[in-house]
């Protein structure tokens, strides 16, 4: 797997050391650590800040544990929400080719005093297999997951 430049070099883009040990307790489901991602602000507001279209680069990784999803951009968070929370929801979720993994989001719905639209792109070879287990762990987690409970005699 390709890592960024800045990864090779400066292992900038790795999971957060204070971040990885709760990582391990929680059990990884997936990971991918020095690639590429981007982060896009459309009609972005919040307090100080305006923004009609910006995007920034950076090298990142992004993790699925058993009970959260998280992505970081240079070690700083830029995702962070469990499965059982309903603004897992919010994420849209999708693939732009087989190696883009896209994360579509209304700012609000993290942060109360912003507004816009947020994306969050990894690039990344396992962009299918994250995105198949997003969704398999958000059904998992889902409030209305409950299967019929069958009693044999």
């Amino acid at each position: 797997m390709k890592k960024t430049i800045l990864y090779r070099l400066f292992k900038a883009g790795s999971i957060p050391k204070d971040a990885r040990s709760q990582i391990l307790i929680e059990g990884i489901v997936l990971s991918d650590e020095g690639i590429s991602g981007s982060l896009t602000y459309r009609n972005f507001r919040a307090p100080g800040r305006y923004s009609g279209w910006r995007r920034t680069w950076f090298s990142g990784s992004l993790v699925l544990t058993r009970q959260h999803l998280l992505a970081f951009g240079f070690s700083k968070p830029v995702i962070g929400v469990a499965w059982d929370d309903e603004k897992i929801n919010a994420l849209d979720c999708t693939l732009l080719n087989r190696r883009t993994l896209s994360f579509r989001f209304d700012a609000s719905t993290f942060n109360s005093d912003w507004s816009g639209d947020l994306e969050v792109r990894f690039s990344t070879p396992l962009a299918r297999s994250f995105l198949y287990n997003i969704k398999r762990l958000r059904r998992a987690h889902s409030p209305n997951n409950s299967y019929p409970h069958r009693s044999y005699i």
